[in-house]
């Protein structure tokens, strides 16, 4: 394809790759724990498909969806900015006093005690191993996210329901039997 031919687009590339691997890594987090609490009872909570139709008690769905505007266009800008003029965002006056707060290691990597605060990237520069960690569940996370869809369009559960159904018979209740009756 060819994408990565120019330096720069490259540079975007990664950078993207990072974004979407950590918001795969956070969704799978969230509809795995989310089904677990659903199917244990522990709360009513609906199926991860749906949650976008239910209507939530303690906000408008019009005030939800400008808080998050707001706060997603603020935390984006900042990235991208960061992106354009790596260090930027920690110059004096660029946010309300907490510059040191915001203090990046690398574009992609945020430092400082807001993003880091165990320490646990001192070293962005020689922590090859710690990225390409992140990378690779990153990548496992973006096909599970795949996978969550193709099951909920096929099976109409979550994914949860569809373990402990699969587990109760194992020879019976499996993908080939639900691709096979759908």
């Amino acid at each position: 394809l060819g994408l990565g031919e120019e330096p720069a687009s490259l540079k975007w590339y990664v950078q993207a790759e990072l974004v979407h691997c950590r918001f795969a890594m956070a969704g799978v987090a969230g509809i795995l724990v989310t089904d677990l609490l659903r199917v244990s009872g522990i709360w009513d909570l609906p199926v991860w498909f749906e949650a976008g139709a239910a209507k939530f008690d303690f906000a408008s769905t019009t005030a939800l969806f400008f808080v998050q505007l707001l706060l997603m266009g603020f935390a984006e800008t900042k990235r991208y900015m960061d992106f354009i003029n790596p260090g930027s965002q920690a110059e004096e006056g660029t946010f309300i006093g907490l510059e040191a707060a915001l203090a990046g290691l690398q574009p992609g990597y945020p430092g400082g005690p807001l993003f880091n605060p165990l320490g646990l990237a001192k070293d962005i520069e020689n922590a090859h191993e710690e990225k390409l960690k992140e990378i690779k569940n990153g990548r496992l996370a973006m096909v599970a996210m795949l996978g969550f869809i193709v099951q909920a369009s096929v099976t109409h559960v979550g994914p949860m329901d569809n373990l402990l159904t699969h587990l109760s018979d194992p020879f019976n209740k499996n993908i080939i039997h639900a691709f096979s009756s759908s």
